[in-house]
This record gives structure tokens, C-alpha cells and sequence, in this order.
């Protein structure tokens, strides 16, 4: 290819990896776009120390490399902001991300107070039967509740259902009461 050819390549190739690095700066693309940063470094060093005699196309070829380095460091400083977690795009969705964790955090700090009574009694039957209780929970608890409380429901056609800890056999074992309203 002669140098027109190259020169309208290389303006085209900077213009798409100027709205590829926009792209992933929004968001939209997932990588950044080094493959084609890569191409169009190469093509412009391409002609760094040829002298073109074309005023026209010098011209053309100066202000794509000063394009190009003014993108660049812009890339760089914005790629150095996102690492640091200071760019501003980053840094809402960081704290959109956060304020979710929180209320996730909130709503687990926040047991229902039956689990709550229940787990307690359940820990209390195991330390007087001298059973282990390092692997006890109280989401462990939370789903075996919500998991009997359907099928008692509907075999003792009850509104509710309130459970209790018994010590059956020297083993802690939850109990259900239908409560019929």
C-alpha cells in the first residue's frame, strides 16, 4: 500500500479505537481494546522517521500521531483512576455494589425472632446432651423450617405453624404445633 492508503487506514483504525476505548470505558466492552491499540501504533510508527514530502499528507499524518498521544495519555490516566478506584463511572456502580452487600448484611444481621428463639433452645438441648455445635447455624435451622412448614401445613390444614425443641432419645429434635385459626 502506498502512503495516502496508509494514512486514511491509519484514520480510520484510530477512529475505531477511539469508540472501542469509550466502549469499554462505559461499560460495554468487557477488554480493553489492545489488539487494536497495538495495529495502530505499529502502522503509525510505520512512518515516524520516513520524511513524506506531501505537505498535505504530512500534515494529515502529524495531527493523527497527535491525536493518537493525546488519547493515549488520556487511556492511561483513565486506566490508572480505574485501578485506583477513583474514576467516577467506577466508582458509582462501587458504591451501587456496596449499598447492596449492606442491605444484604442487614437483612442476615436481622433474624426472625422465632429462628432466633428456636436456634437458641436447639443450641441449649445440644450443650445438655453433650452434643457438638460447631457445625449449627442459623440458616441450617431457618431451612429446615421452611422446608417441613409446607407439607405440615397442608397436612394438618393449619394457617401456622410454631415449632419447639424437645430432647427425644438424648437428641435435641424440633417439634411442630399446628395452630389452627
Amino acid at each position: 500500500m502506498g502512503l495516502p492508503e496508509d494514512i486514511a487506514l491509519l484514520e480510520q483504525n484510530l477512529h475505531d479505537l477511539i469508540i472501542r476505548y469509550e466502549q469499554y470505558f462505559c461499560g460495554i466492552e468487557k477488554r480493553e481494546p489492545l489488539q487494536l491499540l497495538d495495529a495502530v501504533e505499529r502502522l503509525a510508527r510505520r512512518y515516524q522517521n520516513i520524511g513524506i514530502p506531501n505537505s498535505m499528507l504530512k500534515f494529515k499524518y502529524n495531527s493523527l500521531m497527535a491525536t493518537l498521544s493525546v488519547h493515549r495519555q488520556k487511556w492511561t490516566r483513565i486506566n490508572r483512576l480505574i485501578e485506583e478506584g477513583k474514576y467516577t463511572r467506577d466508582r458509582f456502580k462501587m458504591s451501587l455494589h456496596q449499598r447492596q452487600d449492606e442491605d444484604r448484611r442487614e437483612t442476615r444481621k436481622q433474624p426472625d425472632p422465632a429462628v432466633e428463639r428456636i436456634f437458641q433452645d436447639y443450641l441449649a438441648a445440644c450443650a445438655s446432651c453433650d452434643l457438638p455445635v460447631k457445625n449449627l447455624s442459623r440458616d441450617k435451622i431457618a431451612a429446615a423450617i421452611e422446608r417441613q412448614k409446607p407439607a405440615i401445613m397442608e397436612k394438618y390444614h393449619c394457617c401456622d405453624i410454631e415449632f419447639a425443641v424437645i430432647i427425644e432419645e438424648g437428641k435435641p429434635r424440633l417439634k411442630a404445633r399446628p395452630i389452627k385459626s
